[in-house]
């Protein structure tokens, strides 16, 4: 169990996704640029083997999970983790009902 403190410690906002491309050299690795209102980050997920077309996600608004220690992945710096449901070790990415500004926390 984790406390209430506990959950409020994660920075969770929605991004919106300016850009998706394939990680050169990398089955299964894409490159997001989000948008956050105060700033773009970069996100790297490993969802290519489920997102053939990755331009089909651009313009997505999704939420981010940002106060996450940096990680690089084949040479590219993440800055942040893609909260998405997993549905039979497949991704489903979440969004808002409705559009919301880039940067919008979610509780």
């Amino acid at each position: 169990m984790v406390t209430l403190e506990d959950f409020q410690k994660l920075e969770i906002r929605i991004g919106k996704v300016l850009s998706v491309e394939k990680v050169a050299g990398a089955d299964k690795l894409l490159k997001f640029i989000f948008d956050f209102g105060s700033e773009h980050r970069q996100i790297i997920a490993g969802m290519a083997t489920f997102f053939p077309e990755p331009s089909s996600l651009e313009g997505k608004e999704m939420p981010v999970l940002l106060n996450i220690e940096p990680r690089t992945f084949r040479g590219e710096e993440s800055h942040g983790m893609i909260i998405a449901a997993d549905v039979d070790g497949h991704p489903v990415l979440l969004h808002p009902e409705r559009e919301v500004a880039p940067g919008s926390m979610v509780l």
